[in-house]
């Protein structure tokens, strides 16, 4: 199996999407919405991605600032490619893009926790999110510190 590993070439909507079908990340992804998909590749500064006979095969899609912090936002193997390094190589030339200071950070589905953790990730108890239809909370109704 011939693997070509590419950093930040084109990458159409189709694939994407078809990758991460082909991917658990799938599940997990609005693969049905066409325009958050495409925003989501043309908006990201750094992607690495696996072909196999043409065919994307996995990517890790980043944003970063290529100094201090790498948010890992996607990393996504076909099932039929899973197990074979790809994921692993994918981070490793993720990692090799960025300064010597910069660190990976990454939100981890709970059944990816230990493939992380066996990659050397240490896991982090800290992460906040606000979801879309959240707002920021004024003082008025924020809990006391």
């Amino acid at each position: 199996m011939q693997i070509e590993y590419k950093t930040n070439v084109t990458i159409s909507t189709d694939q994407f999407i078809d990758l991460l079908k082909r991917s658990t990340l799938g599940e997990r992804r609005p693969v049905d919405d066409r325009a958050c998909m495409e925003g989501m590749l043309k908006n990201a500064n750094l992607t690495v991605s696996a072909w196999i006979g043409g065919e994307l095969a996995g990517i890790a899609r980043s944003v970063t600032d290529f100094t201090y912090a790498c948010y890992l936002s996607d990393l996504a193997v076909s099932g039929e490619h899973q197990k074979t390094g790809i994921g692993r190589q994918l981070l490793t030339i993720t990692q090799e893009n960025l300064g010597p200071r910069c660190k990976l950070i990454l939100l981890a589905a709970p059944a990816a926790n230990a493939y992380y953790e066996h990659l050397g990730f240490s896991s982090h108890p800290r992460c906040w999110i606000l979801e879309r239809d959240e707002t920021i909370q004024t003082q008025d109704n924020s809990p006391a510190r």
